[in-house]
């Protein structure tokens, strides 16, 4: 079991393959040891995803308070630094793939329930006939959600996290070389519904998008801050229902932009479409700003 999140030991499967993955198995007394799993072996472990709350693009993060016994704070700190590193390095890897190619990567993040599948089929529709879209699915089991976008026409890639309650740069990287993206196209990371973890793991992306529907408390932003600390765009989401539930859109902005004043916020209904539209123009200016360093690189 993770000593911080309380995610345990489960089969990564990318859209019915067996990934393997590098595991540290963190000992009562500090001491760790290294295995290479292949998770096709159906092996269950006692071990440990440590999910450090450091330092991710920009945004500095409180160490998590975590505990495990025999483990002093200050081991168990460093352990999650090492995590995180290595974490980190896989995600300049695929940032350094995406930025050669020319590739727009958004990370959507959200607890369960929020709508991001809704979202991006409702995105992929309005962009039809203009932005190649391909999508990464992260759920802990089932491929409804991929089998959603596929519906779409887009390709979409299925990662089952097993007990995992968060997609990392591995998962990301190794799905990303199955989709064989196409220059200058747009790539959606849905990560597994969790406003704790995937805050803290880079997948490589260009920005986080948090989405909070009007169903939540509107006080999410300060219960989970590290999320919305982390996330460039919230997307408030369901506002078709605002007359039906008790959610002030005000307080819930306050609350996001206490946490992080920069956040940009922009009100939408998957299902009628109100607000999509202003979604399409932040994603496009996004890409531009995205791709104005290569552009520049190339002299064009």
């Amino acid at each position: 079991m993770c000593t911080t999140c309380g995610c345990g030991v489960g089969e990564v499967k990318i859209d019915g393959e067996h990934a393997q993955h590098e595991h540290d198995h963190v000992h009562a007394d500090g001491t760790r040891h290294r295995h290479n799993h292949d998770h096709a072996a159906g092996e269950a472990h006692g071990h440990s995803h440590e999910h450090p709350h450091a330092v991710e693009q920009g945004h500095r993060y409180a160490p998590a308070h975590a505990h495990a016994p025999g483990v002093s704070n200050k081991r168990m700190v460093q352990i999650e630094q090492d995590i995180l590193s290595k974490n980190n390095a896989y995600a300049a890897q695929n940032r350094r793939r995406l930025a050669e190619l020319g590739i727009f990567a958004l990370n959507l993040v959200s607890s369960p329930g929020s709508g991001k599948t809704t979202l991006l089929v409702k995105t992929i529709e309005m962009l039809k006939g203009g932005q190649h879209v391909a999508v990464i699915e992260g759920d802990q089991q089932t491929s409804q959600d991929a089998e959603r976008i596929r519906a779409t026409g887009a390709p979409a890639i299925q990662i089952n996290t097993g007990k995992g309650c968060h997609l990392d740069a591995h998962m990301v990287g190794h799905a990303m070389g199955k989709l064989e993206l196409p220059e200058d196209s747009l790539l959606m990371i849905e990560n597994v519904g969790n406003l704790v973890c995937p805050a803290a793991f880079d997948l490589g992306e260009a920005h986080k998008v948090v989405i909070l529907s009007v169903t939540e408390g509107e006080d999410k932003p300060i219960k989970y801050p590290d999320m919305f600390r982390a996330a460039k765009l919230m997307l408030m989401n369901k506002c078709d229902l605002l007359p039906y539930v008790s959610f002030s859109v005000p307080r819930a902005i306050e609350f996001a932009r206490r946490v992080n004043p920069g956040i940009e916020v922009i009100e939408v209904s998957a299902t009628t479409g109100a607000g999509m539209d202003a979604w399409l123009e932040w994603i496009a200016r996004g890409a531009v700003e995205f791709e104005k360093p290569r552009l520049e690189q190339l002299g064009t």
